[in-house]
């Protein structure tokens, strides 16, 4: 079968590789889709995701697609079932499984990073990482129920109240995806800034109240024209820049989510007292502990859209120039198509 397959910074091939059998408990699925991330391209530039990447790996963990055989032992799958996958499959053994922290597993698989992932045509992984997609979910959409699964558990650590005033910055695929999620919670105000005109465009047809061009306007000054006090930020770009600019927009009293991926030793400048002036909450996400369900759920439901988020499908033999050409980061997300999509 053909896969794309990691070899080092920069060394992404498209080789033929067996097709995986099943173990027992394992779930084999011919891959329909899978997005390209941004941790996929910062895995491709060598500067590493959740963990790092060993030489050899079929990397890609948005996938889905269809259930092609099953191992011993598989109950609640069988050959044609729609599935979605979700890559981060923890011990449960380890003290932070224990403790209830499973994405801090220290014994972690990660489906795309650690082991095969699913830019292939195929992939086996366990069946309890596998989720059925209800009647009315497309594959394509399927693919995305990862991504979904780490913006919602960053929604949750932001602790949007009804009526709360939120900023996203940046309007890529997570940043849309984010003010969505922002605005099911309830949030009064969703303001976004972004720099593209295109993407502000999309921000205001998904439901956004206003977007801001930080490349022309002060942003410190729209954010006073637009709401006063902003009780949320979500940074969502990740650059040294925007991270910088979601701390200072913080209003009093207010929640900075910093979901933006950086490179490891990105360093920005942080003032205590400004912080403590202001008693301002600084977090970040690490993937998708227990959330995976909650996005299949809301993705069956309808109430996020992607149709518009997804703006390139690319086939699999063609899958290098997603990673050089920057045509495709400066517009949405990509889905890389297999044989098995429709």
């Amino acid at each position: 079968m053909k896969a794309a397959v990691y070899f080092g910074k920069g060394d992404l091939r498209l080789t033929d590789i067996p097709v995986p059998e099943c173990g027992p408990g394992e779930v084999r699925i011919r891959v329909a889709y899978c997005g390209v991330c941004g941790t996929d391209h910062h895995i491709y530039h060598g500067d590493g995701g959740a963990a790092p990447v060993p030489s050899g790996t079929v990397i890609g963990h948005e996938f889905s697609g269809t259930v092609d055989a099953v191992g011993s032992g598989v109950t609640r799958f069988r050959p044609g079932d729609r599935v979605a996958a979700d890559p981060n499959d923890w011990c449960g053994k380890c003290v932070f499984c224990l403790r209830g922290m499973p994405h801090f597993c220290e014994n972690m698989k990660g489906y795309g990073t650690t082991r095969a992932g699913g830019l292939a045509e195929y992939v086996c992984v366990p069946e309890k990482q596998v989720y059925r997609l209800p009647e009315g979910l497309g594959l394509k959409s399927g693919s995305q129920c990862e991504t979904v699964s780490c913006c919602v558990n960053g929604i949750d650590l932001c602790a949007i109240r009804p009526g709360a005033s939120v900023l996203v910055i940046g309007a890529g695929p997570i940043g849309l995806m984010m003010m969505q999620l922002a605005r099911s919670c309830g949030a009064g105000r969703v303001l976004v800034s972004e720099i593209v005109e295109s993407k502000r465009a999309l921000a205001l047809r998904l439901g956004a109240d206003a977007v801001i061009d930080p490349a022309c306007e002060d942003l410190q000054a729209a954010l006073a024209r637009e709401c006063g006090n902003v009780d949320c930020v979500i940074e969502a770009a990740g650059t040294k820049t925007t991270q910088e600019a979601a701390i200072a927009a913080a209003g009093k009293g207010g929640t900075v989510m910093l979901f933006g991926l950086v490179a490891p030793d990105t360093v920005i400048p942080v003032k205590p007292f400004d912080i403590f002036r202001r008693e301002i909450r600084i977090t970040s996400s690490f993937i998708n502990p227990f959330t995976f369900g909650r996005a299949v759920s809301l993705l069956a439901s309808h109430r996020l859209l992607l149709d518009d988020i997804i703006t390139d499908i690319v086939p699999l033999e063609e899958i290098g120039k997603v990673f050089v050409d920057p045509y495709y980061r400066s517009r949405g997300k990509v889905l890389i198509r297999m044989a098995g999509g429709d």
